[in-house]
């Protein structure tokens, strides 16, 4: 859990501002989202090989733009 130790005469919205960016870092909010409900590995796996063909297809396409056929 991060920790922000106020300064002399520092204001609440400055320190508020150093705590998120201190959660943002140590990327808090990304964990409990991730971890906020199971997922069955079988379905994690089968997400991964999904976004790996459309990130495959992504790249081929801008491959393929570029290229000219005379």
């Amino acid at each position: 859990m991060p920790k922000v130790i106020s300064r002399d005469g520092e204001p609440f919205q400055v320190l508020l501002r150093r705590f998120k960016k201190s959660c943002e870092k140590a990327s808090l909010l990304s964990d409990v989202k991730k971890n906020k409900f199971y997922v069955k590995p079988s379905t994690k796996n089968r997400d991964a090989l999904k976004a790996a063909k459309r990130k495959a297809l992504k790249q081929l396409r801008r491959s393929s733009r570029f290229r000219k056929s005379y």
